[in-house]
């Protein structure tokens, strides 16, 4: 089973190196026949994404396969995440964004893990800044913040969100997630958030950790 799930790793990578969606479509169709669309993405998809990166910053590969990469992967998740939402319950207020980063397929994913576990939640786009965050969080009443970084400087800019919110005296929980925070497990808390995720698939448990209620 190892050894056919590499391939199929393979496979798909070498799709997004050749700028190929329609065989990069073709494999990820074909792997969510047996798997979750959710779990398609977190095994297959961003795995494949963190090795283009990585061989870019090694030079192995080019700038634009690397882009091309982000932009197919974009482009075919709607293909593997859910249509549909879970009938939402009665919860917390809840938002998610990237900060200042235009990656938005981490963010993507908690939006559907969180969404399909029942819970409502706001999607505050990519590309804000730590204030325009937070007026618009408390603007909202926002009880869990979750932010997905790609890139080191947005992570470090979590600490400003945390800084704005307790000017405002505000109790909104921050959850964060990303490569960069398992790479670096201490992180997260350098930062001021109260919880890390490693998956999208851990959103709604994180959620109710912070807040430390039970729901639906």
């Amino acid at each position: 089973m190892k050894k056919v799930l590499l391939e199929v790793d393979i496979r798909f990578e070498r799709a997004l190196l050749a700028v190929d969606k329609s065989e990069a479509e073709r494999i990820l169709v074909q792997a969510a026949a047996e798997a979750s669309g959710l779990s398609v993405l977190e095994e297959l998809v961003t795995p494949a994404l963190e090795r283009v990166g990585k061989a870019w910053e090694d030079g192995r590969v080019a700038l634009s396969q690397t882009y091309m990469s982000g932009r197919i992967c974009e482009e075919l998740l709607d293909t593997l995440l859910p249509q549909t939402q879970a009938e939402a319950t009665e919860g917390p207020k809840i938002a998610v964004t990237t900060l200042g980063d235009h990656h938005t397929l981490g963010k993507r994913l908690v939006c559907a893990s969180v969404r399909s576990a029942g819970f409502q939640v706001l999607d505050y786009g990519a590309g804000l800044g730590p204030e325009e965050v937070v007026d618009r969080l408390l603007r909202d009443n926002i009880e869990v913040l979750m932010i997905s970084v790609h890139i080191l400087p947005s992570a470090l800019r979590i600490s400003e969100v945390f800084e704005h919110l307790r000017r405002n005296e505000s109790d909104c929980k921050i959850i964060v997630g990303g490569a960069l925070f398992i790479m670096d497990p201490g992180l997260w808390q350098e930062v001021g958030a109260d919880a890390m995720g490693r998956t999208a698939s851990e959103a709604p448990a994180l959620i109710r950790q912070v807040l430390s209620k039970e729901f639906p």
